[in-house]
């Protein structure tokens, strides 16, 4: 169609011309601008070649790739920023000396090179992003080590360090960095018998390394923020790491009293991308030296790094969930040996792992005197299966007549803490006559109770009206296990007078009064008390000490000293009571308040089983096909020992995929690999090296055989 038709029939149609051209500027989308290839472009005179990391997580590309620089971008490319290249362009597509084609692709501009150890010819830098240089010389080595550690790639581990980028953060300035504050005094830290001379060696430059057994209370806190000023009063900067926002909220506030505004920076994903893209430049600038966060704060670029700091180690928030999952003690650890600072790990519990750096010699304790322990713990008293035996209607409500003695006793005096280790009403059904779990006719999935009094398939969400057991023709059921709001439901009918509060996944509380009232929460949302609970109780720890799992007593005890450490001081009339067998080794820990002796007694355990932490481990999982493949093919060190392959459990269908677990509905098989101490990082090579072969193959997936394989070294669940 000829213009003049066009205009004909737009005047036939009663549109003026300039009002069709204006509607079609307005539509008409413009062209967007590609990155130049630079083709003919002169190079840069000094230094022409950008050794270049890709950002792509397959292992076969865990590589840096040489890249000419453009003449145009030579002041703008410099190591750290953040560059665009093509990637991917064949070795024939060469035009004017460039190699072209290839989609782009982000990456990290590495080191500036005289000339290229590829003698072919280089594709040019497309773009330089921003000219600010996030990624320095020592966060690439610890990225480096991280990715070596957990057989993962750089890429991986540098998506976890550096935060995406935010332009308008980005363009404001830092703040100027203040005065070094004095040194603080050691103020709590007397209580402990090296306190006192960890916070001198700090504040003298030192780098003492220590495992800290933190006294029950809320000074734990104040003690981290002291151990900061004192780092900071040298001249360095410190970093601590604290599993969640409520611990971030706390610590931040203490830094705040004991430092005062500006000296730190607080890194969060809940802050948003813009101010903690904000706040992470500031501590890359050097505007601020100290850092609380949570496990994304564990590559935060602390200039002069002097101290990094862990709280509560063994809480599972510290095991990122993405490749190549590292946990953030591991990852401490690493920045405490490669900046040669000093190293703190503390907790109210105390892991196998921070056992294990005592008993090596590498970290010194730092525990308090048993009379100290006994005046700020609470007193502790159990309930197991023979008193339960001789209360038959206690044990039918789960609550003995001592749990309720000590609930009308606490409530005189202020709030009772109680943890419940469900969430939710009554998570699990099954028949009060032989106790078979109760499940769906459709699907077999376990049968829950819901708030109304009805029946719903956890895994199709199916209702049941009408249930009958299967195994004995019983109509009636009950709870395998009770949640925390039916808890709740309970306490309330029989404190009717007392209001009755609930923390838990839908509605985690930082705190609550100091005036009576029934907390009922689930392990490790237990909000602070002012002034501390009056007692605890702490219900069906039959629940968490049998789990399948090798580290169900050390998890049960220390979400039991959890909560415990909330209650007040023996002297203060503060009681906890916990339902468990009295005899288990983590109830009479609990009851001594010896969670180190624990540890140590597991540890030792571990040595002669050849467990971890005393050897190295990695989990392998995939189908039975893909499985033994990698079995087949990767060339595993002398000494290493595969247990299995063994059926991984199920995932539930009605439950979000973690991220490594197998689909719904599809079997897979895992093996555990084993070496001896001093043989993880080759394991490690070993596992990297086979799986970057499988990946390059097309191994990821798709075709028989080259299903996804999943490595995890370190599993925190072996079972």
């Amino acid at each position: 169609m000829s213009s003049e038709d066009g205009q004909a029939r737009g005047g036939a149609e009663g549109v003026p011309p300039e009002q069709l051209a204006l509607i079609r500027d307005a539509v008409r989308k413009a062209p967007r601008a590609k990155p130049r290839t630079w083709r003919g472009a002169a190079l840069a005179k000094d230094l022409p070649v950008a050794r270049v990391l890709v950002d792509k997580g397959v292992l076969h590309l865990d590589r840096y790739f040489d890249y000419a620089v453009p003449e145009e971008l030579d002041a703008d490319a410099q190591p750290g920023v953040r560059v665009r290249v093509r990637f991917g362009a064949g070795r024939h597509r060469v035009r004017e000396g460039r190699r072209e084609g290839g989609g782009l692709i982000d990456g990290y501009l590495v080191e500036r090179l005289a000339e290229s150890d590829y003698s072919g010819p280089l594709a040019a830098l497309a773009q330089v992003v921003s000219p600010e240089p996030v990624l320095s010389e020592e966060l690439l080595g610890l990225a480096r080590a991280v990715a070596d550690r957990y057989a993962g790639s750089l890429a991986d581990v540098l998506q976890l360090a550096v935060p995406p980028r935010n332009a308008r953060a980005e363009a404001k300035p830092s703040p100027e960095p203040l005065p070094v504050p004095p040194a603080p005094d050691a103020g709590p830290w007397t209580r402990y018998a090296r306190g006192a001379a960890f916070i001198e060696s700090l504040a003298g430059g030192g780098t003492p390394r220590a495992v800290w057994n933190a006294l029950p209370g809320p000074a734990w806190a104040e003690e981290l923020a002291r151990a900061v000023a004192a780092t900071l009063a040298s001249g360095r900067g410190a970093l601590v790491v604290v599993p969640d926002g409520r611990a971030v909220t706390r610590v931040d506030a203490a830094l705040t009293s004991v430092l005062g505004e500006g000296h730190h920076a607080v890194l969060t994903a809940e802050a948003g991308p813009e101010k903690r893209y904000r706040q992470w430049l500031a501590v890359r600038r050097g505007s601020v030296r100290a850092v609380v966060g949570t496990r994304a704060a564990m590559f935060a670029p602390v200039r002069d790094l002097g101290l990094v700091a862990l709280w509560d180690d063994g809480d599972g928030s510290h095991s990122e969930l993405h490749a190549p999952q590292p946990h953030a003690r591991e990852v401490l650890l690493l920045r405490a040996a490669h900046d040669r600072c000093a190293f703190l790990l503390g907790s109210w519990s105390c892991t196998v792992e921070a056992a294990q750096l005592v008993e090596s010699g590498w970290a010194g304790p730092i525990v308090a005197g048993r009379e100290q322990v006994r005046a700020a713990a609470p007193l502790v008293r159990t309930v197991g299966d023979q008193d339960l035996a001789r209360d038959e209607a206690a044990r039918a409500a789960r609550l003995p007549t001592l749990a309720w003695q000590a609930v009308r006793e606490g409530l005189k005096q202020g709030p009772v803490l109680v943890q419940v280790p469900r969430r939710g009403y009554v998570p699990r059904m099954a028949c009060a006559q032989c106790r078979a779990p109760a499940r769906c006719r459709h699907c077999a999935g376990p049968l829950e109770g819901q708030d109304a009094g009805g029946l719903r398939c956890g895994w199709c969400g199916r209702e049941e009206g009408a249930w009958h057991c299967p195994e004995c023709g019983g109509f009636r059921l009950r709870a395998q296990v009770v949640g925390a709001r039916r808890t709740a439901e309970e306490l309330g009918r029989a404190f009717p007078a007392v209001p009755v509060r609930t923390s838990g996944r839908e509605q985690v509380l930082d705190t609550v009064p100091g005036s009576p009232a029934l907390v009922v929460s689930t392990p490790g949302a237990e909000p602070v008390a002012e002034g501390g609970y009056a007692a605890a109780l702490l219900l069906d720890g039959w629940a968490m000490l049998g789990r399948p799992d090798l580290r169900a007593g050390e998890e049960a005890l220390r979400r039991w000293i959890d909560a415990a450490a909330l209650v007040r001081g023996q002297g203060d009339g503060g009681t906890v009571v916990v339902v468990a067998e009295p005899t288990l080794r983590p109830v009479q820990a609990l009851v001594r308040w010896d969670p180190v002796g624990h540890a140590v007694r597991e540890l030792a355990e571990r040595a002669e089983l050849g467990f971890p932490p005393v050897s190295r481990m990695a989990a392998v999982s995939g189908t039975a096909e893909a499985l033994a493949g990698f079995l087949a093919a990767v060339e595993l060190p002398g000494e290493a020992e595969v247990l299995g392959p063994v059926p991984v459990p199920p995932a539930d269908p009605g439950r979000p995929r973690r991220p490594g677990a197998p689909p719904a509905g599809e079997p897979w098989e895992r093996a555990l690999i084993r070496v001896p101490p001093g043989r993880g990082a080759a394991l490690a090579s070993a596992l990297k090296s086979a799986q970057a072969a499988r990946t390059a193959r097309g191994g990821s997936g798709g075709g028989a055989g080259n299903e996804a394989v999943r490595i995890r070294v370190d599993p925190p669940d072996i079972g």
